[in-house]
């Protein structure tokens, strides 16, 4: 059978692992060139033959900040876009879209040339290219967590924002390279390189299938048959593929049917929505306004404008610092379980506070000795932020949010990355220009900011179920009791302790158990009047009273469950 372009269950003749592996490569591509693009500008935009093409940014810092942070404005669009239709096209023609888009735009910014209109045009193209790449990096994690096992899931949302990394530090090496060109192609090529991504990212799109989730949502068993068993490379007739397809529809049906609206994000009482979106959302903001952006989009600039360095070293320096947050990146695959989601914030919002307040004090006496010290401290920042809050803020706003709210939480949590990347992207050359080592004493006092923040407000999501977090926030909302606290001492739960602490607080039918794999069985040995009679009217003196909350600390294998 020949190629179908439009098929949704194209596997190229790939099952099992060589399949799985296939979308996440594929979709690691996706976001090496979300990275790329972060890092492209920084060794461009004081580059000599970019300020001649386009003489509107030469010791402009205003126009430097617009031109590189329009492309935020487009990613921002891009993502509301899958948000609203996303659904009704589908994972895998969404993708191929934005790649597509993304081709589009890099055309048009590199075919700007110096003239009344050539900076507007190179800026239309940015924002394209910004609009397929928010299409992207809002649909690829999806399609890819709906084509993975259930236990691999973490890792590879872990191994999605890690990437991100490994784009910028191509960006910036490319840039160097080309900054030994005396022509346009000193620019021209590494905006053009951005087509490499995606392409491949599109042609790996095309000869994949689309998520089975997404095929039985739309009715289409058949299909979603078919892609479960190369997925799991068994015979389509296999009675396992069944069970899962089944499983799947019934957890899509069941969602459906409880489809929510957007005001229901804002809620609180026990579920604690409002709360649970604000905490994914604040992870997005905190990261950009700790200065992640401002040091990467900009390491260039700073280490020439602020630090004082000239020739090729800012560009070599800028090199240098890629590749440091490229290998930083390492120790979260080993730390982020073992450590646990607060931890690691704790320690990078610490650690990065502490390396802007070491460049900051290097810089507020302007000598060449005190300069390389303030080098030290955006190495060091970049180091604590690699390992840290660079993948954290795309790992727990999910696990978070319930399922009844993810879909739409976490588009808010997106969404504020954009809008607040690009205010930092656009106030920093600005802020710079101004301000100098003022710049890294703010950024320092966010990143302190955000410490009491996690410390108070972020409970620990390591080796817990979605389920178990609609418990946690509601005891906490119960008892009265920082939700931090409670996560210390509420053990973990298996399913029937979940469906059984559900029914003590009165959230049964709040509750969007996942369909993986679930004990459906559970839930039979709780009699419907049980359920029924501990409904969100008992108050939480009538439930104490009534039931003392036994089950929420009883731990497994105590005979009182």
């Amino acid at each position: 059978m020949g190629f179908d372009w439009k098929s949704r269950t194209n596997t190229s003749g790939l099952s099992g692992r060589a399949l799985r592996v296939s979308v996440t490569l594929t979709a690691t591509l996706g976001f090496s060139l979300f990275g790329y693009d972060q890092g492209l500008m920084s060794g461009l935009i004081t580059g000599h033959e970019f300020n001649y093409e386009f003489p509107a940014t030469k010791g402009n810092s205003v126009n430097q900040g617009a031109v590189t942070a329009c492309y935020e404005i487009g990613c921002f669009f891009g993502a509301l876009f899958a948000m609203f239709r996303g659904e009704r096209i589908g994972r895998r023609p969404l993708i191929i879209l934005g790649a597509f888009i993304i081709i589009i735009g890099t055309l048009i910014s590199v075919t700007a040339y110096r003239d009344d209109w050539g900076t507007g045009q190179f800026v239309v193209g940015r924002v394209i290219t910004g609009i397929g790449n928010g299409m992207n990096t809002a649909t690829i994690p999806v399609w890819q967590s709906e084509m993975s096992k259930p236990e691999k899931r973490g890792m590879l949302v872990n191994l999605e924002g890690s990437v991100v990394a490994i784009g910028t530090f191509v960006a910036y090496w490319v840039d160097f390279g080309m900054s030994y060109v005396n022509n346009s192609s000193q620019w021209r090529f590494p905006v053009a390189f951005q087509i490499f991504f995606a392409f491949f990212v599109m042609i790996g799109a095309l000869q994949l299938p689309e998520s089975p989730r997404w095929l039985l949502s739309k009715g289409r068993r058949e299909e979603a048959v078919f892609v479960l068993a190369a997925l799991n490379d068994v015979p389509i007739d296999d009675e396992g593929v069944d069970e899962e397809a089944t499983a799947i529809q019934d957890a899509v049906e069941k969602v459906s049917k409880k489809q929510i609206s957007i005001k229901e994000v804002f809620t609180g009482g026990k579920t604690q929505h409002f709360r649970r979106m604000l905490i994914g959302s604040s992870t997005q903001f905190f990261q950009q306004f700790t200065g992640c952006n401002a040091a990467i989009y900009y390491s260039t600039v700073l280490f020439e404008q602020t630090i004082g360095l000239t020739g090729k070293l800012p560009l070599i320096l800028g090199g240098v610092f890629a590749t440091i947050y490229a290998l930083s990146t390492i120790p979260s695959f080993f730390l982020i379980e073992k450590l646990g989601r607060r931890n690691l914030f704790l320690i990078g919002a610490t650690g990065q506070g502490c390396s802007f307040i070491i460049t900051f004090g290097c810089l507020v006496k302007d000598t060449t000795q005190n300069a390389k010290g303030a080098a030290v401290g955006l190495f060091l920042f970049i180091v604590f932020f690699a390992f840290t809050i660079l993948p954290l803020p795309w790992v727990y706003p999910p696990e978070i949010n319930p399922l009844r709210t993810r879909t739409v939480a976490s588009a808010i949590s997106t969404c504020t990355n954009w809008l607040t990347n690009f205010a930092v992207v656009m106030f920093t050359p600005v802020f710079i220009a101004n301000a100098r080592w003022g710049c890294y004493l703010f950024f320092a006092v966010m990143n302190f900011i955000f410490v009491p923040i996690i410390f108070f407000f972020y409970p620990e999501t390591a080796g817990r179920s979605l389920e178990e977090m609609d418990i946690m926030f509601a005891k906490a909302h119960v008892e009265k009791k920082p939700v931090w606290r409670v996560a210390q001492t509420m053990p973990k739960m298996n399913h029937r302790e979940v469906e059984r602490a559900a029914v003590e607080l009165g959230l049964f039918d709040e509750i969007e158990f996942q369909n993986d794999g679930f004990d459906d069985k559970a839930s039979a040995s709780i009699p419907d009047a049980e359920k029924e009679g501990t409904s969100g009217t008992d108050t939480p003196d009538s439930q104490e009273n009534n039931n003392n909350h036994s089950g929420l600390f009883v731990k497994k294998g105590d005979d009182n469950v």
